[in-house]
C-alpha cells in the first residue's frame, strides 16, 4: 500500500534541510522498497507570500489526507510585523490543532563522537539518552481567554490562560508511560504543583494513571528543579512528561546537551499515530541560503516517521545507524564545533548519509 507524505519545507533553512531529508526518502524508496508518495505544499511565511495566509486550505487539506507530514521550519524577520493571526508561527499551531496532534516526542541523544560539542563536560553527558514527552494542544498556547486589554488604571495588561482537562492529562500520561515501558521503565513527571492548580491536577492524574503501570517507576519534579537537574546530572532522566509550556523550554535546554539544536528531531502524534515530523530548531534566517545548516535533525525526523507512523523499525534503525556512521567518520556541520572533525555543508552532510545508507 502506497503511503503519502506531505512535504512542507517552510521558511529560512527549512527548504535546505528538507531537501536532504527527501534525498534519504528517495534512497529508501529506490533501494529498500519504501512505498511512499511525496506531495509538496507551502506553509508559514512562504505560504503568506503566495496566498496571503500562513496555512492555506490547500496545504491543510494535503496534511489531513497524508499519512505523515514532514516539516522544515517557519518564521523569520520578514513577517514579524504582521498581525498575530497572519504570522508564520500561527500555521504551525494551526496544523497541530487541526490534526489533533497532542503528543510531542523529543529525544535528546548524545552521539559519542559529539561529546566535545556539548556545552557540558563529557563525563556529565556521557551516554545521554532522554525522551521528552510534551503535551502539545493545551496549556497557555491554546488556553482561552487570552489577549491584551486596558485595566482600571488605564494601562495595558496582557493575559493568558493555563488550562488542562483531566482527559488531556490522562492521554499524554499514557503515551509517556507506554514510551517509558519500552525504554528503561523510568518516568519523571514535571510540573509546578507547589504554585499552580493546573499542576496540582496534573500530578494527581499522572499518579492515578501510573497505578496502571506498576513496572514503570514514576517520580515527580518541579520544573525549576528539572531545569537545574538537566544541567547538573542529565543522565538521571529516562522519559520526562510535562505540559506544553514547560516542555517547550526543557526540550530546547536538553538539545544543547547533545552538542547542537541541529541534532534533535521530533514527532507530534495524534491518537492513531499519524504524525507531524520536524527538527526542533527554527528557521535560522541568519544562515538561510548559505548551505551550512545541519540537516541531521530533519533526517532523524524521517527515522522517527518510519518508526512511529509507518512501523518500519528496521528502516528507522538503518537510517539512525547511517547518521551514526557519518558522525563516526568525522564529518561535522559548523554548529557541531568544537567537536573534532572535518566541516562540511548541508548538501555534503546529506550526501554522506545517503552514501552510508
Amino acid at each position: 500500500m502506497t503511503r503519502k507524505i506531505a512535504i512542507l519545507p517552510g521558511d529560512g533553512i527549512g527548504p535546505e534541510v528538507v531537501t536532504e531529508a527527501v534525498k534519504v526518502l528517495k534512497v529508501l524508496q529506490e533501494r529498500y522498497g519504501l512505498d511512499v508518495e511525496l506531495e509538496y505544499g507551502l506553509i508559514g511565511g512562504a505560504a503568506y507570500d503566495v496566498h496571503g495566509y500562513p496555512l492555506p486550505d490547500t496545504s491543510l487539506d494535503l496534511a489531513k489526507v497524508a499519512d505523515a507530514v514532514l516539516l522544515g521550519a517557519v518564521g523569520g524577520p520578514k513577517w514579524e510585523q504582521l498581525d498575530r493571526v497572519l504570522r508564520p508561527e500561527k500555521a504551525l499551531l494551526g496544523l497541530r490543532s487541526e490534526l489533533k496532534l497532542f503528543a510531542n516526542l523529543r529525544p535528546a541523544i548524545l552521539y559519542p563522537d559529539l561529546a566535545d560539542a556539548s556545552t557540558l563536560r563529557a563525563d556529565v553527558v556521557s551516554e545521554l539518552d532522554i525522551m521528552i514527552v510534551r503535551e502539545l494542544t493545551g496549556d497557555l498556547y491554546f488556553g482561552e481567554p487570552r489577549g491584551i486589554r486596558q485595566n482600571s488604571a488605564g494601562e495595558r495588561e496582557a493575559y493568558n490562560t493555563m488550562i488542562y482537562s483531566e482527559s488531556e492529562i490522562e492521554r499524554i500520561a499514557r503515551v509517556a508511560f507506554e514510551t517509558a515501558r519500552k525504554r528503561k521503565q523510568r518516568l519523571c513527571s514535571v510540573d509546578k504543583a507547589n504554585v499552580l492548580e493546573v499542576s496540582q491536577l496534573w500530578r494527581e492524574v499522572v499518579t492515578r494513571v501510573g497505578n496502571e503501570y506498576p513496572d514503570v517507576a514514576l517520580t515527580h519534579m518541579y520544573v525549576d528543579n528539572a531545569a537545574m537537574q538537566l544541567v547538573r546530572a542529565p543522565t538521571q532522566f529516562d522519559v520526562i512528561v510535562t505540559g506544553n509550556l514547560f516542555g517547550d523550554i526543557l526540550s530546547d535546554q536538553a538539545s544543547m546537551l547533545t552538542g547542537s539544536i541541529g541534532m534533535l528531531p521530533s514527532a507530534s502524534l495524534d491518537e492513531d499515530r499519524k504524525g507531524l515530523y520536524e527538527p526542533i530548531h527554527g528557521s535560522a534566517p541568519d544562515i538561510a541560503g548559505q548551505g551550512i545548516a545541519n540537516p541531521l535533525a530533519t533526517i532523524l525526523s524521517v527515522a522517527m516517521l518510519l518508526r512511529y507512523t509507518f512501523g518500519a523499525l528496521e528502516l528507522a534503525s538503518r537510517l539512525e545507524g547511517a547518521v551514526a556512521t557519518v558522525l563516526g567518520s568525522g564529518l561535522r556541520t559548523l554548529d557541531l564545533h568544537p567537536a573534532p572533525g572535518r566541516h562540511v555543508g548541508t548538501a555534503d552532510m546529506g550526501n554522506a548519509v545517503v552514501a552510508a545508507l
